[in-house]
């Protein structure tokens, strides 16, 4: 018996994320290595991806300048990485597309059902409640 995945675990958005996208504004990553955004981060560096830290302070962080918010940043993102409580990703999912992003990752116990259905009807790929690091270590 097989089990398929989830709608917000959807393959296809998690390979597109994974393989294609390369440009990575991770919301709420700081510079305290302790942070699970500091380390998923890193991991994204490693894994070749340009990461873009998005934060109220807008810190340098793995070398990579940051912005106080996505609409700050003057290039391009593809995915939006969301470490932020679930009732705060929505807004995130909704500033992705506006900024044009093609993908919208909501992290490990992130889950927002309306946000999920907003991005996808709006054509922006979106997984919710895992991680790159599951992901990558799936395959």
């Amino acid at each position: 018996m097989t089990t398929s995945a989830p709608a917000h675990q959807d393959p296809a958005a998690i390979d597109l994320m994974l393989d294609e996208l390369t440009t990575w504004a991770v919301v709420g990553l700081s510079g305290n290595p302790d942070r699970t955004a500091y380390r998923i981060a890193e991991l994204l560096q490693q894994r070749g991806k340009k990461i873009v830290p998005i934060h109220p302070s807008a810190p340098t962080v793995l070398g990579e300048q940051g912005y106080a918010t996505l609409a700050d940043v003057p290039f391009p993102v593809d995915v939006v990485d969301v470490f932020r409580r679930s009732e705060e990703a929505g807004v995130f999912a909704d500033q992705a597309v506006e900024i044009g992003a093609s993908g919208v990752w909501f992290q490990l116990g992130v889950v927002d059902e309306a946000a999920f259905e907003r991005t996808r009807a709006a054509g922006v790929a979106m997984v919710m409640d895992t991680c790159p690091a599951i992901e990558w270590r799936r395959r």
